[in-house]
């Protein structure tokens, strides 16, 4: 996210040594998400994520934000209420503030600005918009903090912040080597999308995948060759999609997983298949590999709309036997897993496969 073109330095939003932080409070995955994406190609910005209300203030304290994106609507505390403790806290007291809420009253907004608030955006922001408001509050606030006699003690600590990035990144969901979401953040969200899927009855499909003989892969071309190869097919299957509720996640070692919300098996078919050419398309050379001659991938497909009765672990499970399933059909390929009713008597219908 912190990648920098030459090109761009009449752009950026500050000087190297004072990069934009953007701090995210939202308890939707999903908005997480879609700001991620929106920010991710700007030079010069990290962006931190932090879903419970109440560790809002601690977390800005830490990451030093220049800029607040603040939800109104927040589980268990007022967003107002959060906005007083930012004005109220020495830490927190200059940072710029953009409310982000689907709320449009005129009283809602008047609130907000009197109890400190900088600007406001209704959900979902124009990502065109959002940067822009950005860079300006962000640039705002640094400027004035250059004019602070302050200025130095706050440079140091943004060095010391640097140096932290990689773990704050991982307690904040990232995984470091592919820049995916690493597996709490997947947790997290797999069971946030599960609730929903149940309460609105809608599909929830996941695919698992498994790059095919990669302890091989390793043991050819060594482990740096192999941590390469992780990054070229976490982008693969990171670009294998476009909806900011779909999220990729790193697994554990070669294995990922894809998360499909209101996604029937059709579209997730669609999906694994198009990872799975992707991945070979890449032509990652990898010869002792039985499955091809270049680096290729297996994938498991399980969708489901979910009753209250169901669990989450069943739908892991059937994307599991799927893999497991491909995998031993000779992998390079995507496999889904059919679920059918049982017959009266029977506790559970034996799983059936197929092709997309």
């Amino acid at each position: 996210m912190v990648e920098r073109n030459p090109a761009q330095s009449a752009s950026v939003f500050t000087t190297d040594e004072h990069p934009a932080t953007v701090l995210l409070v939202d308890d939707q995955a999903m908005i997480g998400n879609m700001v991620r994406q929106s920010l991710a190609q700007q030079p010069n910005l990290h962006f931190f994520h932090c879903t419970d209300p109440h560790e809002a203030v601690g977390f800005a304290e830490r990451v030093k934000p220049t800029v607040i994106l603040q939800d109104l609507r927040l589980p268990g505390v007022s967003g107002l209420t959060l906005l007083r403790k930012y004005r109220a806290n020495p830490r927190t007291r200059d940072v710029p503030v953009i409310i982000l809420s689907i709320e449009e009253q005129p009283s809602v907004k008047s609130e907000a600005f009197a109890l400190g608030a900088d600007d406001y955006m209704v959900k979902p922001p124009n990502p065109i918009e959002l940067l822009a408001r950005i860079r300006h509050h962000s640039l705002a606030y640094l400027g004035q903090i250059q004019r602070d006699q302050a200025y130095q003690a706050l440079h140091e600590s943004q060095k010391q912040l640097l140096v932290a990035t990689a773990e704050l990144q991982r307690q904040n969901g990232v995984d470091a080597l592919t820049g995916l979401n690493n597996r709490r953040y997947l947790d997290e969200y797999l069971t946030v999308e599960w609730k929903r899927a149940v309460r609105e009855q809608t599909p929830l499909s996941v695919l698992m995948i498994d790059v095919d003989a990669f302890k091989r892969y390793n043991d050819a071309y060594g482990h740096p060759a192999g941590d390469e190869a992780l990054r070229k097919v976490a982008a693969a299957i990171r670009d294998g999609f476009d909806r900011p509720a779909d999220v990729a996640a790193r697994y554990g070692g070669e294995e990922f997983m894809v998360v499909l919300p209101n996604t029937p098996q059709r579209g997730a078919d669609y999906v694994a298949d198009k990872i799975a050419r992707d991945v070979e398309n890449l032509r990652i050379e990898h010869t002792a590999s039985t499955a091809a001659g270049c680096l290729t991938v297996s994938v498991g497909i399980a969708s489901m709309v979910p009753s209250r009765d169901s669990r989450l672990t069943t739908l892991i499970r059937m994307a599991d036997a799927a893999l497991y399933e491909a995998k031993r059909m000779g992998r390079n390929r995507a496999v889904a897993y059919v679920k059918e009713d049982a017959p009266t008597g029977v506790h559970e219908a034996s799983p059936k496969f197929r092709h997309p």
